[in-house]
């Protein structure tokens, strides 16, 4: 994939892909330990009427990480400045599991850009908590974390995986994606690799945890951090998909989503899917899209 790269006003360089298509705009935003290229089979996949644009961002793949992100609205605000930057007036969202808080942000912040949003395996709108553990390793759910400190210095999740990343250690990253998210089916071999040499390029682990720890556009406020009751202000069509047997985003989550978003989303969950239905089901996950996409706009 040849990236393009533009400079936005906040001193950030952001890469992106661009597919050729027709007028009809789709943006993908990726999640955690991945970027742009791991969107590389649905970029193929969809129908070629669309044009595919897909970002790295602030911190992954070809993009700068000069300035840390602080929550969400950091990344959603670098995408507000990409959309500018490249004239984008009018466009549908896809957001993948941290994509997805990003994308939920960009919309209730800036009304009239994006025609349709697709929630894919995604984080709630009350963030995805980030708990300290038990003496035996299983969350504490009395315990969980405030602070970026106290997320940098958990022995539990946040050391080991960036231990990972500090000794480059690909072994132990497929280890992580097989037992949680590439459960069912893997890539092909070769782009397995091309996929995890893609994520040690991130530079903001534990940054990405504090803020999805720390979102939350709900009207509810949770230990983390107060809501800010943004959800209602995300009025156009939204499709929430999740696997049905996704380890890494709950049922419960997704609820949170279905309930804080109300008539505005419809929830379809993916047979037979894990946390990357673009592995699992590709098929299945592209129908679901472009049908959604394609439809005449209905409340």
């Amino acid at each position: 994939m040849n990236l393009q790269k533009v400079q936005l006003a906040n001193g950030v360089s952001l890469a992106y892909f661009e597919r050729p298509g027709g007028e009809e705009v789709i943006m993908l935003v990726h999640g955690n330990m991945t970027s742009s290229k791991h969107w590389d089979v649905l970029i193929d996949k969809l129908d070629a009427k669309y044009k595919v644009y897909a970002v790295d961002l602030r911190g992954f793949g070809e993009s700068t990480y000069h300035t840390r992100v602080k929550g969400i609205k950091d990344f959603s605000d670098d995408l507000k400045g990409l959309v500018d930057a490249i004239e984008l007036k009018h466009f549908h969202l896809i957001g993948w599991s941290t994509g997805g808080a990003i994308c939920m942000q960009f919309v209730a912040d800036y009304p009239g850009y994006c025609e349709k949003l697709v929630l894919l395996a995604s984080a709630s709108t009350r963030g995805y908590p980030f708990y300290g553990s038990n003496i035996d390793g299983t969350p504490n759910l009395e315990q969980r974390f405030q602070t970026i400190e106290e997320i940098e210095n958990d022995p539990v999740k946040t050391i080991p995986m960036q231990g990972l990343y500090d000794t480059n250690n690909k072994a132990g990253l497929k280890a992580v994606w097989n037992a949680v998210i590439y459960t069912h089916n893997q890539p092909k071999e070769e782009d397995y690799d091309a996929y995890v040499d893609d994520m040690l390029t991130q530079r903001n682990l534990a940054d990405v945890y504090h803020a999805l720890n720390t979102f939350n556009i709900s009207a509810l406020d949770n230990e983390a951090a107060k809501g800010t009751n943004q959800a209602k202000d995300i009025t156009i069509p939204v499709l929430i998909l999740r696997g049905d047997r996704d380890y890494v985003v709950t049922e419960d989550m997704t609820q949170e989503i279905v309930a804080d978003l109300g008539e505005n989303a419809t929830y379809v969950p993916l047979i037979n899917c894990g946390h990357s239905p673009l592995i699992d089901d590709l098929e299945q996950l592209t129908s679901r899209i472009e049908n959604f996409i394609s439809k005449e706009n209905e409340r």
